[in-house]
């Protein structure tokens, strides 16, 4: 578990974190989502123990990361798939980390294997493709075989199956009661993965709560034969009713049972009635509509 208490992280007159409180539980992926210059990137570097807080606390099992004795036994973390050796050959940087962690060599050969880079172990790291170096970043992480993982934007640079590969592997290891961080900007694939999310803006905590609840329906699809005369009893119930096609309505100001119900009453029959979700990527954007730092106009690439 990882748990944030009143975090703020101050560079100068940069207010980066803005007194974070949360907890990332296990057994779920959280995906943590921002705009550019939220602070996710920070708040994860505080975690780590790489920045350290102007106030608050940042805990991973209770203890803060520079008190984890062995710590990749107890957090594996990506957060930059190039920060390694690049002369070091694949293998021999998996086992500079495993000695120093004191994990067994062997473990090597097995994360290898799970992240599909066993024939790839005698190249130098820093001849890797980038999709290849964030397979490797995460086969890092999965050295100690911890029960948190941590991952900033771990599909860059991977091809359609190397992300498919991605998010079976976070929903696996959330099965497997592990705690999974997992900082991403894209959104379509957030909400394949994810189970919770975790959303900030300008340091300041915009949303924590289940993927379902943030994907509340706000609209119903409507289709019928005679839509016109469903149009006009739905808008006498106060519904907002926009016509899409002869035979199809979006009907809001109602939930799904009730405009049946109508429709039923009136002895009108339905082809299709259907609630319409919206995407993360709209919820997304409603949520953060006020904190975006770096605003592009419409007509500036004209």
């Amino acid at each position: 578990m990882i748990n944030l208490a009143n975090l703020t992280k101050r560079y100068g007159d940069r207010l980066a974190v803005d007194d974070l409180t949360l907890s990332i539980r296990p057994g779920a992926v959280t995906g943590f989502l921002g705009p550019n210059g939220a602070g996710k990137s920070t708040t994860m570097r505080m975690i780590l123990g790489l920045d350290r807080p102007t106030s608050g606390t940042a805990l991973v099992c209770g203890r803060p990361y520079h008190e984890i004795e062995r710590p990749l036994r107890t957090v594996g973390a990506l957060l930059d798939a190039r920060a390694v050796h690049p002369g070091r050959s694949v293998r021999g940087h998996l086992l500079a980390l495993a000695r120093s962690n004191g994990i067994p060599a062997r473990r090597v050969a097995e994360v290898l294997e799970r992240v599909g880079l066993a024939a790839a172990a005698g190249r130098r790291a820093g001849a890797l493709s980038l999709g290849m170096s964030q397979r490797l970043g995460i086969a890092a992480a999965l050295l100690g075989d911890p029960g948190v993982l941590m991952f900033d934007e771990p599909v860059n640079g991977l091809d359609p199956d190397g992300v498919r590969w991605v998010r079976n592997l976070m929903r696996s290891l959330a099965a497997e009661g592990r705690t999974v961080f997992v900082s991403s900007h894209l959104m379509s694939e957030m909400q394949l993965t994810a189970d919770h999310l975790v959303v900030i803006g300008r340091g300041r905590l915009i949303a924590d709560a289940p993927l379902a609840d943030l994907l509340v329906a706000t609209a119903v699809l409507v289709r019928s034969p005679h839509a016109g005369d469903l149009a006009v009893r739905l808008a006498a119930e106060g519904c907002e009713v926009v016509r899409r096609a002869e035979n199809e309505l979006v009907v809001t100001g109602a939930p799904v049972e009730r405009i049946g119900d109508l429709a039923h009453e009136a002895g009108i029959r339905l082809h299709e009635l259907s609630p319409r979700e919206p995407s993360l990527e709209q919820a997304y954007q409603e949520l953060t509509a006020d904190s975006v730092e770096y605003r592009v106009s419409e007509g500036s690439a004209r």
